[in-house]
């Protein structure tokens, strides 16, 4: 009997640590979504001091013209009088968490303004965060332009 009590006692502690793990790691998903929605204000208020919290020194860029930038490359262009963003949205986007490492992958759309000339951008994306002294930052990003129209458009 005491056997089954200790095993017992075992499989409930183990249902609790990962109740308690899952919890974690869907505080951490959470927690970078939000600075998804962040990052978004931040693109439509041209705020690269926000964007420079959110993102890493080591942070890399790969844009939809297939162009690389670097963080302090990222930030410039944000800040350049040549892009005037009006609407910046996440569609939809999903979070896995793995430790102290995660990847968002969702749909992003932009309207603005670009040298002059109106522009709607729909782009898949694919972010990758790593938490690094408690803090969650984005290393990179990669979007891929949607070409094909959907509902609504």
């Amino acid at each position: 009997m005491r056997k089954i009590m200790v095993a017992v006692s075992v499989l409930l502690l183990g249902a609790a640590l990962a109740v308690a793990w899952q919890q974690s790691v869907s505080d951490d998903g959470g927690w970078i979504l939000g600075l998804e929605k962040a990052w978004n204000r931040a693109l439509e208020e041209k705020n690269s001091k926000a964007l420079d919290m959110i993102l890493a020194d080591t942070f890399v860029s790969v844009d939809i013209d297939g162009s690389v930038s670097s963080k302090s490359e990222f930030l410039a262009s944000i800040e350049s009088p040549d892009y005037q963003p009006s609407q910046a949205v996440t569609e939809a986007s999903n979070v896995k968490v793995y430790g102290d490492a995660a990847v968002v992958v969702g749909i992003f759309r932009v309207k603005g303004m670009e040298k002059g000339k109106p522009y709607v951008h729909r782009e898949r994306f694919v972010d990758t965060w790593i938490k690094s002294n408690g803090r969650w930052q984005c290393v990179a990003t990669t979007s891929t332009l949607i070409t094909a129209k959907h509902p609504g458009d």
